[in-house]
């Protein structure tokens, strides 16, 4: 892959998140990520805004190094930052990894994931707040829902940022891939908030956008008596 378009793919997708009429995240809310050849990786610093994101808002990172803190013994909060700062392929950065790169990582070494986008989205985080989560959101609505946002969603029970919650995702994904054959598209994350991932920064953008307009219209059907659930036969058809 080339350096600077990867760069440049992954600036102008993390604008698009962070643009405040969105509602998807705001002030230094949320991470984005991007693949480059050689075992490296593009993540957002920590301190960045997704918003302003320009080439000073991602470090770049080594995936087997990052990868490396996910089986590592409990380390103290000061261990994980100094670990992370390893991680960096350009030791002089003044930049920090944010808290999250190790799940980027993982997320980054999945068949045909180049791109991921991790958000706080208020429509959606109004669900995965409520008591009820899991079962709303790992339910389909519509044929729409299941072509850009996969068949089935991952589901991460509510977990502390950081490493705990990059192992969670990994034990989480790894069954799904073991069930579906191919990685997700849409990981929602108890507590927390949405992860996007795909082959493009469009992708991610689809899925974090129809994940979004999904969770309103819950929101509005329950407002209402509750949701009428579209007839899914033959979706995975239309996946394909």
């Amino acid at each position: 892959m080339d350096t600077n378009n990867v760069l440049g793919q992954l600036i102008e997708m993390s604008r698009e998140i962070g643009r405040p009429e969105n509602d998807y995240v705001i002030l230094g809310e949320g991470n984005t990520s991007a693949r480059l050849d050689g075992g490296r990786f593009y993540v957002k610093a920590s301190g960045t805004q997704l918003c302003r994101a320009t080439e000073e808002s991602f470090v770049e990172v080594s995936i087997d190094r990052a990868l490396a803190l996910l089986d590592a013994p409990e380390l103290a909060e000061d261990q994980v930052k100094a670990s992370l700062a390893a991680a960096r392929v350009d030791q002089s950065s003044p930049l920090r990894p944010s808290i999250e790169t190790a799940f980027h990582a993982y997320l980054l070494t999945l068949p045909g994931i180049d791109f991921v986008a991790h958000t706080h989205p208020t429509s959606v985080n109004s669900i995965l707040f409520s008591v009820n989560a899991e079962k709303i959101v790992t339910s389909r609505l519509c044929v729409h829902e299941v072509i850009y946002c996969g068949i089935e969603p991952v589901f991460v029970p509510a977990t502390a940022p950081g490493l705990g919650l990059a192992r969670s995702i990994r034990e989480k994904v790894s069954a799904y891939l073991v069930d579906h054959g191919r990685p997700p598209r849409q990981i929602f994350l108890q507590n927390h908030g949405l992860i996007a991932l795909g082959e493009t920064p469009e992708h991610c953008l689809a899925t974090t956008a129809m994940a979004c307009k999904t969770a309103r219209i819950i929101l509005g059907a329950n407002s209402l008596g509750g949701v009428q659930y579209s007839n899914l036969e033959g979706a995975e058809r239309v996946y394909e």
